[in-house]
């Protein structure tokens, strides 16, 4: 009876050794991103300088050197551990009316603060309409995984791909759509 459970244990112990190895093999092959070429390299930097030259790449050069850019800066380095790990951020919510100016229609904002810093985040009109019921200084948790500058804003931009209110999920962002990128 003895031999007969150990005949019956040794596969099995040698079966989940194998699944667990080809996971692993497999995870890491995902992972490893592909580096750039010298070629590659080199023309990504020639668009880089070309762009910066451009009145677009000047204006942003310089709003990036002002008090303002500065700020927005300090405010990102403040967070960018979250980001990179995508793991929670308590979060209070200063506006939900926030409108660029000469817009009417067009992307949902919502205005929050982080740790004493202020972040805007942006929605479609249909991914903000489960969001359209917070209140100025209710308090959330948010997850995301980027963020943005821009010379046209007045905070960071912060991609809100999580919302969790009340321990409720309001807004879980679907990026099968455009396949994980």
């Amino acid at each position: 009876m003895k031999k007969t459970i150990h005949f019956l244990i040794l596969p099995l112990v040698v079966v989940i050794g194998f699944v667990f190895t080809n996971c692993e093999s497999k995870n890491e092959t995902k992972s490893s991103p592909k580096p750039l070429s010298i070629a590659e390299s080199k023309t990504n930097l020639e668009q880089r300088k070309k762009w910066e030259a451009s009145p677009d790449g000047v204006k942003y050069k310089e709003w990036e050197a002002s008090p303002e850019g500065k700020k927005v800066q300090a405010s990102h380095e403040k967070i960018k551990k979250h980001i990179k790990n995508f793991s929670y951020m308590e979060a209070v919510i200063t506006s939900t009316t926030f409108q660029r100016d000469n817009t009417k229609a067009g992307p949902k904002w919502l205005i929050v603060t982080i740790e004493g810093e202020t972040y805007i985040m942006q929605y479609s009109v249909k991914d903000f309409e489960p969001l359209k019921n917070l209140k100025v200084n209710d308090k959330i948790i948010v997850k995301s995984r980027s963020a943005g500058f821009s010379n046209n804003h007045p905070y960071l931009i912060l991609s809100g791909d999580f919302i969790v209110h009340n321990n409720k999920l309001l807004f879980k962002r679907d990026f099968s759509k455009n396949d994980g990128c």
